[in-house]
């Protein structure tokens, strides 16, 4: 039986497990890299382990959400964050540098390799033939401390491509698109989308990129592509052709489901708000007057993305009720823009130009105004993460932006008639890594520099036998990480000071929240009730790690997002779920949850009984802990865990 792409290079990694579908693996990771708004946690988190230098092969540091400096919190965290990469052993790319998916993309991601990345959009590398995951911070720490990574065996999707685009009208981003339309954004928990097939060959590295970033909006564990000539040629570009290798899955492959997709048939597509899977046909909607278009992201930033957005935009101008933002995702993207006219294009047409950064897309900056419609082709539009929860977002390609920006209103850019290069990735990238700091051959003559925000790490107790706690709160389906701990100006600058972010924690959804949590904490704890698909959307462990610092004890939901279920365990809070989800009605906020026996029944794996004490109602939960992911509970979380076992072994 031939094999797939997803099990040749984890067979090449596998420490312990067998690849089977359901079953808990361990492997080697190659990459570990970090962004500013989870790294300062991540890398506060490896120094609490002990560890003198990074033991995973490479590792980079980035700077990319936290550019707005409004105060001394994010230029303090910047300095940490150098000053931690130099000490520990890895390579810190300097804020303006870019968007580390956009940057780990041209100058580090590899063929063949296993990455993990401090953010939900990691996957982006798997366009290189990577197999590149978001992890919470805490998972990253402990895997640059020389652990090897957990997961358990996902189910493999082959997504076949036939045919070819209809450039320049119909780019990648109508692909994920496409596939969210059919699957929605709960349609790849559980799984790996591996694209093949003939149409594969149509797609330049930065195309398929910007497909297998927006897979992490199915919910997907990652995706990946072959490795093949057209990867060979991007590498070739960058100066980095030793680094290729052919990676394909072998003809006889299997895989546990197929999801065909004509390129030829695809037409511009539109996500409506307030989700990336409310996706129809942008005729459908065309004639909506707009007022703000923002283009770039770590989606849609490449090069050959903008140079294609200035040739819409060039001797045009921006419609004069419409506001445009442009991020171009790399210094390399900026400065390759600036000298072939590009860059004038875009500031002639009236583009307002941003920082080579995450900016819009996390709220910082460039928020829409109060019943705004804002266009954008970045990867979420979830209600409030622009800035505004007032306004409406939608997600488009670039092209379909900047055509619109033109236009003043949703228009599908084959009724335009306006005239669009076709442009396909360089011969070769201008190349200056100047922003890149590489790591210090002697750490330990390196000082870390810690502003005054900047506070230790919290830890949790071991587990309790009695839980006896009150519902804080009940949500219900597809709450986001964004619902939780929202990002944005205001709030993201507090990353690396719990007390105070958690503050913050589900402020847009019940402004009490913490008050009530905090009091709750002083009488045994908290917890929360949600439905399906419950912390999905951005990898920020504080979506956890301040809930645990508020008193949380568990969540209790139908389903969960991967990642926030493995935040939720690194942190010590049980993720408990239904065994008959119609229980979800029996619970009621403000009810007084009791469980008894949870050390020995998280130890031995078995179902949780809660009985409901003012209404004498008892419910069955249940939850699928591995043996790892026991330990962890028990031991109230990783960062306990990992320092117990190092101690011990230091004394063994």
């Amino acid at each position: 039986m031939g094999k797939n792409i997803v099990q040749k290079i984890f067979e090449e990694h596998l420490v312990e497990g067998r690849l089977e579908k359901g079953s808990p693996i361990t492997l080697r990771v190659d990459e570990v890299y970090t962004q500013d708004a989870t790294g300062t946690m991540a890398w506060l988190q490896f120094e609490a382990i002990g560890i003198e230098r990074v033991k995973v092969p490479l590792s980079v540091s980035y700077v990319d959400h936290n550019m707005i400096q409004s105060n001394f919190r994010n230029p303090d965290d910047h300095v940490f964050l150098q000053t931690a990469a130099k000490r520990f052993g890895a390579y810190f790319s300097r804020p303006g540098n870019g968007i580390c998916h956009q940057i780990n993309l041209e100058r580090f991601a590899r063929p063949g390799w296993i990455g993990l990345g401090t953010d939900s959009h990691t996957p982006t590398n798997g366009g290189i033939g990577m197999i590149a995951m978001g992890v919470g911070g805490l998972d990253a720490a402990t895997v640059m401390a020389g652990m090897p990574y957990e997961i358990k065996m996902p189910e493999v999707v082959l997504v076949r491509l036939t045919g070819k685009l209809n450039r320049p009208y119909v780019t990648a981003m109508d692909v994920i698109l496409e596939l969210l339309r059919r699957l929605t954004v709960k349609g790849g928990v559980g799984r790996i989308f591996e694209y093949g097939g003939p149409g594969v060959e149509d797609l330049t590295v930065t195309e398929r990129a910007t497909i297998t970033n927006m897979g992490a909006e199915l919910g997907a564990t990652t995706s990946v592509f072959p490795s093949d000539e057209v990867t060979r040629a991007f590498l070739r570009a960058q100066g980095r052709e030793e680094h290729w290798r052919e990676i394909k899955a072998d003809e006889d492959a299997e895989y546990d489901m197929v999801v065909d997709i004509d390129l030829s048939g695809l037409e511009p597509l539109i996500a409506q708000p307030h989700s990336p899977d409310n996706v129809v046909p942008i005729r459908e909607i065309a004639g909506k007057r707009i007022n703000q278009v923002c283009i770039g992201s770590c989606t849609n930033s490449s090069y050959p993305v903008m140079k294609t957005v200035a040739s819409v935009l060039r001797g045009r101008k921006v419609a004069e009720h419409v506001s445009l933002h442009i991020n171009p995702g790399s210094k390399q993207v900026y400065e390759m823009l600036a000298r072939d006219g590009s860059l004038a294009d875009m500031i002639g047409a009236g583009a307002r130009m941003l920082e080579a950064g995450c900016g819009p897309c996390i709220g910082m900056g460039g928020s829409p105004g109060t019943g705004h419609i804002s266009i954008r082709s970045y990867n979420r539009n979830f209600r409030g993460r622009c800035g505004n929860k007032d306004a409406f977002v939608y997600l488009a390609s670039p092209v379909s932006c900047a055509v619109m920006a033109v236009k003043g209103e949703i228009v599908d850019p084959r009724e335009a008639g306006i005239e669009i290069e076709i442009v396909r990735e360089p011969e070769e990238f201008l190349i200056n890594d100047n922003m890149i700091v590489p790591p210090g051959e002697d750490g330990a003559s390196v000082e870390i520099v810690k502003g005054p925000n900047i506070k230790e790490v919290p830890l949790k107790e071991p587990l309790s036998e009695r839980l006896e706690a009150e519902v804080i709160l009940k949500v219900g389906d597809n709450i986001t990480t964004d619902d939780i701990m929202p990002a944005g100006a205001q709030v993201l600058p507090l990353r690396s000071n719990i007390p105070e972010i958690s503050k913050y924690v589900y402020s847009q959804i019940d402004p009490t929240f913490s008050e009530r949590a905090l009091k709750a904490k002083a009488l045994g704890g908290g917890i929360i009730v949600g439905g399906e698909n419950y912390g999905q959307g951005s990898s920020r462990e504080h979506a956890a790690m301040a809930p645990m610092y508020l008193g949380i004890k568990a969540v209790i939901a139908k389903s969960f997002a991967r990642i926030h279920r493995a935040n939720l365990i690194n942190f010590g809070i049980l993720p408990l779920r239904f065994k008959d989800p119609a229980d979800y009605d029996n619970i009621k906020q403000g009810d007084s949850v009791v469980i008894e026996g949870l050390t020995e029944t998280v130890r031995e794996g078995g179902e949780f009984l809660a009985r409901i004490k003012e209404k004498g109602i008892e419910i069955w939960l249940t939850t699928d802990l591995s043996e790892r992911e026991r330990n962890l509970i028990l031991a109230g979380g990783l960062l306990p865990y990992v320092k117990k076992a190092i101690s011990e072994a230091k004394d063994a």
